[in-house]
């Protein structure tokens, strides 16, 4: 476990040359890629969000893409076309961009909620099917998506359900001082054009296959649904947390102990990613928002009033 801690470690460090400051954004993000999930960054526009896709990219020897939603953009746009090749007399499919080991999808919800369901339906099924003809994308894939929640004019906003798809929700928010003033003056500071691979997409699926076999004894698991279904019965909370985010949750926490260098999941790590694997899931009932009440607040209300398992001690 310890060299797998150390080559997570080596990953998170050279993306790190390019995002000042945001160490615990990397690690979430890294994560993310290898827990076989997707990431929804939700910020204003400038801080970040595109150069930690790439330089994740970068890092991990993999291709990538950028696409840029817009609301005239179509689905096959993002997932390809069948084209007739009039010298071969056969149809030929063009894949899309979506077709790459990391996709950046640049401000998301401005695109037709047709055209977000081509993209979310991939996600979901890691493959494209055109012309009744399935084409799987490269493995691993991991898709970036951003969005501005602040400005609302001329989008479309992601329903909850496909919320759900992203694993984690995270927000890079601006640097402090000291890490802007060193970005300014370009000290330290890489392009994710100038970062050497530190690793492969071979490196990643080994990595991502270790945390799999990250033990989670049966407390834990009893501890996740108590959480899960102490937000289903919130009377705050108009939707609570699904299966499918519980299944989020321990395989992040997987890998999360995997970085630790630890070959089991702790009480810890479940109230570590509990905010960014789960807030985004969650749906308020109207008073409480009104109220200001917000998903974050409410799950760190639940994580305090929730026993945690604690470690079996033998001896005197």
């Amino acid at each position: 476990m310890a060299a797998h801690a150390a080559d997570f470690e080596r990953i998170a460090a050279a993306v790190r040359r390019t995002v000042l400051g945001k160490a615990d954004v990397v690690r979430l993000a890294l994560t993310a890629l290898l827990s076989d999930g997707h990431i929804l960054l939700e910020d204003v526009p400038g801080v970040g969000k595109t150069t930690l896709a790439r330089a994740i990219a970068a890092c991990a020897g993999a291709d990538w893409r950028r696409i840029q939603f817009t609301p005239d953009l179509l689905p096959s746009d993002v997932t390809g076309v069948t084209v007739f090749n009039q010298a071969e007399h056969t149809f030929e499919f063009h894949p899309g961009p979506v077709f790459a080991a990391i996709v950046i999808a640049d401000e998301i919800n401005r695109a037709s909620p047709k055209t977000q369901a081509a993209l979310l339906e991939v996600m979901e099924e890691r493959y494209v099917t055109v012309d009744g003809v399935r084409h799987p994308v490269p493995a691993p894939f991991l898709v970036v998506a951003t969005q501005n929640p602040v400005e609302m004019d001329g989008t479309y906003r992601l329903p909850e359900a496909q919320l759900d798809r992203f694993l984690v929700r995270l927000s890079l928010g601006y640097l402090d001082s000291a890490a802007e003033l060193a970005v300014l003056r370009g000290d330290r500071l890489a392009s994710p054009e100038d970062l050497d691979a530190v690793t492969d997409t071979a490196g990643i699926a080994r990595l991502a296959a270790a945390a799999r076999r990250v033990h989670i004894h049966d407390a834990i698991f009893e501890y996740v649904l108590r959480l899960a279904q102490a937000t289903r019965d919130h009377a705050e909370l108009r939707v609570g947390l699904s299966t499918r985010a519980t299944l989020a949750l321990t395989g992040a926490a997987r890998t999360a102990a995997l970085a630790e260098g630890r070959p089991f999941v702790v009480p810890e790590d479940v109230k570590r990613l509990a905010v960014p694997v789960w807030a985004h899931r969650l749906v308020l009932t109207s008073e409480a928002a009104v109220g200001g009440r917000d998903a974050a607040t409410l799950l760190s209300e639940i994580l305090d009033a929730t026993p945690a398992p604690q470690p079996v001690r033998t001896g005197a």
